[in-house]
This record gives C-alpha cells, sequence and structure tokens, in this order.
C-alpha cells in the first residue's frame, strides 16, 4: 500500500516554472513506478510523466516532452516533477500515481496549477 500526497502547485505565469512533490507513504515505494497525471477542467484525467523504481526510466506525454521533468529520490520516498515553460494549457489538476501490477492504482489528492497568459 502507498498513500500520496502532492505539494507545490500554484498560479505562474505563462514561461514561469513550478516544481511539485510527491512524499510517498509505505513499504513498497522504491520498488514502485510513479507517474504523474493531470485533468483539466471539462476534460479527462491525462498522463504526464512516469519514471521507474530506479529513476532509469522515464516517460513523458508529446505535450510536455522538453519541458517538463520527473524524478525520485528513494531515500526521502518523494517524486518531483519540474515543469519549465508553462503554458495556460498546462492549467490543471496534477495528481501522483503510484503503480500496482498492471496500472496505476495509488493516487494523490491532487494540487492545483494554474498558468495565467
Amino acid at each position: 500500500q502507498v498513500q500520496l500526497l502532492e505539494s507545490g502547485g500554484g498560479l505562474v505565469q505563462a514561461g514561469g516554472s513550478l516544481r511539485l512533490s510527491c512524499a510517498a507513504s509505505g513499504r513498497t515505494f522504491s520498488s514502485t513506478t510513479m507517474g504523474w497525471f493531470r485533468q483539466a477542467p471539462g476534460k479527462e484525467r491525462e498522463f504526464v510523466a512516469s519514471i521507474n523504481w530506479d529513476g532509469s526510466s522515464t516517460y513523458y506525454a508529446d505535450s510536455v516532452k522538453g519541458r517538463f521533468t520527473i524524478s525520485r529520490d528513494n531515500g526521502k520516498n518523494t517524486i518531483y516533477l519540474q515543469m519549465n515553460s508553462l503554458k495556460p494549457e498546462d492549467t490543471a489538476v496534477y495528481y501522483c500515481a503510484g503503480r500496482g501490477l498492471y496500472e496505476f492504482v495509488y493516487w494523490g489528492q491532487g494540487t492545483q496549477v494554474t498558468v495565467s497568459s
């Protein structure tokens, strides 16, 4: 079991940066693939990025590739999402997630990111 708590969201101007953090509890964190998802108003939740258990493999949605970076610190039970060159279309609630055997099954409560134009 993994419990997740996001932080770091806020209001930023277009072109700015934010770093999201996700603190995890649970003894299986260091062996769990983790990810970030987001949901904009009126839209379905979408995949943003994922990172495997030791950080050696990462994946990104095309819409954020080159601007966002996912990372993890297993010693601190925390994953991060560094977001640069933010655009208004990045506005959404961002969720941290932990993967089970076949899909992401652990979810945080979300943190709001608002990018003004």
